[in-house]
């Protein structure tokens, strides 16, 4: 009896004990946690009470922000104004300092109210970041660089500008815009084309409307029964008639080719594109050509393909067709 007496006092001591020591873990996890829990308050508190304590600085940089935006569109709006002025010859360069200088302005601001609203922020910071990703975003974004840059390259070169008729690649238009990553065109037709300033910058273009005199030419064909001289001089009478037509550089009418079906002459004069279409000169001039032409009996000659079908001679046909049948 005396043994289970002190079995179980053992047994009720090892208990006790490890009841004990279940306790003290059980409190020194508490109380881990809960000094973690009060670092990460009084961590919170410190960020709110320094986020309260940026609030003005941070309304100072809005304000400035704001200044700076107001005036990049102060900026863009005397540059439109300049931009009106047609007597302004360089009109790209105004384009330029439009958008160029009014991004420059927001970022210059913007700068400014990173420095107000951050502590120990300074502008030197932002370059070393963006330094250290420079190389990364080169190669992420090379196509646009290369499209920015020429956008540039051509607003400041000023190879055409806006209102000219040029040839892009094989594509025409009128200039309506050139953004700093393409130049809009409209067709002839009424379409928009958008052409990649690269694109532009490293093609050949032609620029149809740079000057204000252009050359009118066409090629019409005569009879080699015809008179070649009076037909040269009913043209030429026709081109000193029209006052559209300038008297110089002079027009002229020249033997172009010795066709096939005809002789051709080339015929050639210069109008000014601000009085007269070049597309609608060299109508009016093909249209009188074709009457007086018809006038004078000169003849404007067409292809004529001729086909002969031979028959065969009847006699040959009636000796092979008696050979075939003496022959079964």
């Amino acid at each position: 009896m005396a043994e289970q007496q002190n079995t179980f006092s053992d047994v009720t001591q090892g208990t006790t004990q490890l009841l004990h020591e279940a306790s003290e873990k059980t409190a020194q996890t508490v109380l881990a946690h809960t000094s973690k829990y009060n670092d990460a308050y009084s961590t919170i508190d410190k960020i709110m009470d320094g986020f309260w304590e940026r609030i003005p600085y941070i309304c100072i940089a809005l304000v400035v922000f704001t200044i700076f935006w107001l005036l990049s569109k102060v900026f863009k709006f005397f540059v439109r104004k300049t931009l009106s002025d047609r007597t302004y010859t360089r009109q790209n360069l105004v384009l330029v300092l439009n958008r160029v200088g009014a991004s420059a302005i927001i970022f210059f601001g913007f700068l400014i109210a990173m420095v107000i609203a951050i502590p120990g922020f300074t502008p030197g910071q932002l370059m070393s970041a963006l330094g250290i990703g420079s190389v990364a975003i080169g190669f992420a974004f090379k196509d646009i660089f290369q499209n920015l840059l020429s956008g540039v390259l051509i607003l400041l070169s000023e190879p055409f500008k806006i209102g000219d008729d040029i040839i892009v690649s094989g594509m025409e238009g009128t200039v309506e815009d050139i953004q700093i990553r393409a130049t809009y065109l409209r067709s002839p037709d009424g379409r928009r084309i958008v052409i990649p300033n690269a694109t532009v910058y490293t093609s050949a273009v032609t620029v149809n409307t740079a000057y204000k005199r252009r050359r009118c030419e066409f090629i019409v064909g005569i009879g080699y029964e015809d008179d070649v001289q009076k037909a040269k001089e009913i043209v030429l009478d026709i081109l000193d008639r029209d006052s559209s037509i300038l008297s110089q550089p002079g027009f002229s009418v020249n033997v172009a080719a010795l066709a096939d079906f005809s002789v051709n002459l080339k015929v050639q004069w210069w109008v000014d594109t601000g009085e007269t279409a070049t597309s609608n000169s060299i109508s009016s001039v093909q249209e009188k050509v074709i009457h007086a032409f018809a006038e004078n009996e000169v003849s404007i000659p067409y292809p004529v393909q001729e086909v002969k079908v031979y028959r065969g001679d009847p006699s040959v046909q009636d000796e092979e067709s008696a050979r075939a049948k003496n022959l079964n």
